[in-house]
């Protein structure tokens, strides 16, 4: 049986999460990034100076699979009670449960540390990613046409919510 568990983002951890988000930007729309992010772009998107906002690592049997974090909605104080979950998973890893896994651990996290409401941004077209979050409780709350340009395309980006 297999042992799925997460830990606290460590430094040895970055370049290895990093390539992993840098495989969507190179092969997907589904991050908004045009160029694959160097390492001090990467890190300071993992990590944040608040003890309260957290990037995690998903392994799987000793094995680094991703990451799940819990970063500000917004910067005013009015909105300290929401957070922004964010999923990446290495691409071998999608539709396995994961994914399912990574918001539920990070949603009891994110009670524990007062949180109210937790949102997700999505590319519409990463339909398994809304799936998810779908299947997750999560509710469409918002649909922004047109917002992002990727591959001659312009892309909509759609936010989901839960209120935990």
């Amino acid at each position: 049986m297999s042992t799925l568990s997460f830990k606290e983002l460590e430094e040895s951890d970055i370049p290895l999460l990093m390539d992993i988000y840098n495989h969507f930007v190179v092969h997907t729309t589904v991050s908004f990034h045009t160029e694959p992010v160097e390492i001090s772009e990467f890190t300071e998107s993992v990590r944040h100076p608040n003890p309260r906002y957290q990037t995690y690592v998903i392994t799987l049997d000793g094995v680094l699979q991703g990451y799940v974090q819990v970063m500000p909605h917004k910067k005013k104080q009015a909105y300290d009670t929401t957070g922004e979950v964010t999923i990446y998973l290495h691409p071998e890893c999608v539709g396995k449960g994961l994914g399912s896994a990574a918001i539920q651990y990070i949603e009891t996290v994110a009670k524990e540390r007062g949180f109210h409401a937790l949102i997700s941004t999505i590319c519409a077209n990463n339909i398994p990613s809304i799936h998810m979050f779908t299947k997750n409780g999560y509710t469409q709350c918002a649909h922004y046409r047109e917002v992002g340009f990727k591959w001659g395309q312009f892309l909509d980006i759609v936010t989901y919510q839960k209120i935990i």
